[in-house]
């Protein structure tokens, strides 16, 4: 019990400063993989957890479900597609762009992969996840059109590679040899999660409006809903064949916009406990995967992540923005933080358990130093980098306020996951 105990002290103290945190360099992810390297798999005792235990692989899945259906429900996509000039170009040509340059990468860097194994590694490190550097999305110094465009990419990325991986895995044991047979794993993959989604989302948002028009439900249940929901989503997905990731983020996105007007506190709950899950997600990152990794780990894959976290994300971020007129400092900006997170994680372990064993090791050690060099890089400068560059941004918008980086937008997704320091005061 002593692991369980320096565990909640840990998770305890932190709480207790974690809005005088939040203002500096020193990161939740960053505080909580180190704590778990250094307690290594002790911290866990209590339930005798190793890295091969499907417990490992349900809380990360179960993580990265919850805050796929929170961040989706605090989105409103009908703005956002009225303003997708920027995470329209980082979605829509960006990432399939990361992806490629990842597949390039990795063939370069290791040359005893073949293609899907290649694939493989790229996709799972293709997702952000601006939770690692929360100051570059909360800093409102920086554009908000930046701002926004990479919160909404972050919260969209995850789940539109999952399908890719799905081929990826596929093809990397051999189950898919043609174009049609590719095809339909992607179109099931989509179309059930999207049917999945949907119907969890506007089904449960109904009978929740229903439920609170009556005087049926407190607001305690209410608030507890939203997470159950998103498990509901993908346990519904997942044994049709769709992607219970994108299933969850649906049923977030559809819910949200039926019930958010009429309860504006709805993701209160399922935000507290993304919060809480991710940084317990890094804790178990660096106990039980970052810490039996190193010894496997080589100079090959350290050069790899580091070029994972510039070149394979930043050339083709600057390809997705030729022609917006945004400067030269804002694409560098924008495609520095594209930091790896959760969703890289919770696909390693996918592939840990879906594909074959003798590649696990070698894609845990890859992840595992690419993760840990993004929590420390993104983490370390997203504080002093945004505070450069919006003095940079507020010298030249005083120039040229007509520039692009000054357009307002309408609809910017407030997650405390990513600003524990707001309260309500």
């Amino acid at each position: 019990m002593f692991g369980l105990a320096l565990v909640a002290a840990f998770i305890f103290a932190y709480a207790l400063v974690s809005r005088r945190l939040a203002k500096t360099w020193v990161t939740g992810p960053l505080l909580f993989m180190v704590f778990g390297y250094l307690v290594g798999p002790r911290a866990l005792d209590v339930l005798n957890l190793g890295l091969d235990s499907a417990l490992i692989q349900i809380f990360l899945e179960g993580t990265l479900v919850i805050v796929l259906f929170t961040d989706a429900a605090v989105i409103d996509y009908r703005a956002v597609r009225r303003e997708a000039f920027l995470p329209g170009r980082l979605l829509g040509i960006g990432l399939p762009l990361t992806i490629i340059t990842g597949i390039l990468a990795a063939l370069v860097f290791f040359d005893h992969l073949g293609f899907w194994q290649a694939f493989i590694i790229a996709v799972i490190l293709a997702p952000t996840d601006a939770a690692l550097g929360q100051a570059v999305v909360t800093n409102v110094s920086v554009p908000a059109m930046v701002r926004q465009g990479l919160s909404v990419e972050s919260g969209l990325n995850d789940g539109i590679v999952v399908p890719f991986l799905a081929i990826a895995i596929a093809g990397a044991a051999r189950e898919m040899q043609t174009p049609a047979e590719i095809a339909n794993v992607f179109i099931a993959e989509i179309g059930w999660a999207i049917a999945a989604g949907v119907l969890v989302g506007w089904v449960g948002a109904r009978l929740l409006k229903l439920a609170g028009e009556n005087g049926w439900m407190t607001r305690d249940w209410r608030l507890i809903a939203a997470p159950i929901l998103a498990l509901l989503a993908f346990a519904l997905a997942d044994p049709l064949g769709g992607s219970g990731f994108i299933a969850a983020f649906v049923a977030g996105l559809v819910f949200g916009n039926q019930v958010r007007s009429t309860y504006p506190d709805i993701c209160e709950f399922s935000e507290g406990v993304s919060h809480l899950l991710t940084v317990v997600a890094f804790l178990v990152f660096g106990a039980l995967i970052l810490g039996p990794s190193v010894p496997s780990m080589t100079w090959s894959m350290v050069a790899f992540a580091a070029a994972s976290l510039t070149i394979v994300r930043m050339v083709p971020v600057a390809i997705s923005l030729i022609g917006t007129g945004l400067k030269p400092p804002t694409v560098l900006y924008i495609g520095w933080f594209g930091p790896r997170g959760l969703a890289s994680l919770v696909f390693a372990g996918t592939v840990v358990v879906e594909s074959d064993a003798s590649d696990a090791p070698f894609v845990i050690a890859v992840v595992s130093v690419t993760v840990a060099m993004s929590v420390v890089a993104h983490g370390i400068s997203a504080v002093p980098l945004s505070r450069i560059y919006a003095r940079w941004f507020r010298r030249m918008d005083s120039e040229d306020p007509l520039m692009p980086e000054a357009g307002e937008v309408d609809h910017m997704p407030s997650r405390k996951r990513l600003n524990p320091e707001i309260d309500h005061q």
